[in-house]
């Protein structure tokens, strides 16, 4: 049996009066000298109770609105981390129902977070502010600049494998939006940080497969010139599928032979399966052969 939580909006509503009332009273003269802090403490709480109310009726806006006028109460009563806590909690209400109303409350919350040198807890919430610009706003370029945000303030805290996640998404957006020199830089960057770690050793090898084919989009020469350097920085690389596929795409490039090409990918794929990115980018590297038709039948 479904509760019926329409009677939670209307309690919802009584709060949210009864809380703007107290609001009133406290700047009014007479509320003023007698309590008018207490008043405002009291407003704080009942605006949470109003925010959980419509959240329970799944009222997003007013439950993200509700929380922003407790945000700002307690900003003004000084409690800096209860409102950076509301202001979060706004922005996750927000969330589901007005994207860019969100990522203001969630900005609002990173500002007194950075403000007091919390500069992880920072960095969780640019994260979060990249996925909503990644998956409801769809500005990449956006949360591009919010998970390099977030890579400074981890690598600046010694978090280097959350700082690495982060890299790892500006340079697979960076590919995709066709600024290789950047997502050279940061595959080169990340493979280099994982390269010496026992657990990650196994990750540094995609790194490297990944910048060798944004080098190869750009630049024959320089993809193999790339591919021996790497070679020497990482004998592991050497002997790796994705470095025998290399090879044999370089090969067909310079003998502009895109059957041969799509051979030595559709080979590699059956044992493991290329994601979108990269057939992306093998993609865009066949389109460099004379005459292809640009696809991989």
């Amino acid at each position: 049996l479904a509760m019926d939580n329409s009677g939670k909006e209307k309690e919802a509503m009584q709060l949210m009066a009864e809380a703007d009332k107290k609001v009133k009273a406290s700047g009014s003269f007479l509320g003023g000298m007698f309590g008018g802090n207490h008043k405002v403490e009291d407003a704080c709480e009942i605006y949470a109770r109003a925010a959980n109310m419509f959240k329970m009726a799944k009222n997003w806006s007013a439950a993200g609105n509700a929380f922003c006028q407790a945000a700002r109460l307690h900003m003004q009563l000084q409690n800096k981390l209860d409102s950076a806590t509301s202001f979060v909690d706004a922005g996750n209400a927000y969330k589901k129902a007005d994207p860019q109303e969100a990522i203001n409350c969630l900005n609002q919350a990173i500002d007194i977070y950075t403000d007091m040198g919390r500069f992880t807890i920072a960095a969780k919430h640019h994260i979060t502010i990249a996925e909503v610009y990644e998956a409801e706003l769809v500005d990449i370029e956006k949360a591009i600049a919010h998970y390099e945000q977030a890579a400074d303030y981890y690598k600046g805290e010694e978090s280097n494998s959350s700082a690495n996640k982060c890299l790892l998404k500006v340079g697979h957006y960076s590919a995709q939006l066709e600024l290789y020199p950047k997502a050279i830089e940061i595959y080169e960057q990340v493979a280099m940080n994982t390269m010496d770690n026992p657990l990650l050793k196994y990750n540094a090898k995609e790194y490297f497969f990944k910048a060798s084919l944004c080098h190869f989009i750009v630049d024959e020469l320089n993809a193999k010139l790339a591919i021996e350097k790497y070679e020497e920085m990482f004998p592991a690389f050497s002997d790796s599928r994705e470095l025998k596929l290399l090879k044999k795409l370089l090969d067909a490039h310079e003998e502009q032979n895109s059957e041969a090409f799509t051979e030595a990918v559709k080979e590699f794929d059956s044992v493991s399966r290329l994601d979108q990115w990269l057939t992306t980018m093998l993609l865009r590297i066949k389109k460099t052969i004379q005459g292809d038709a640009g696809d991989l039948k």
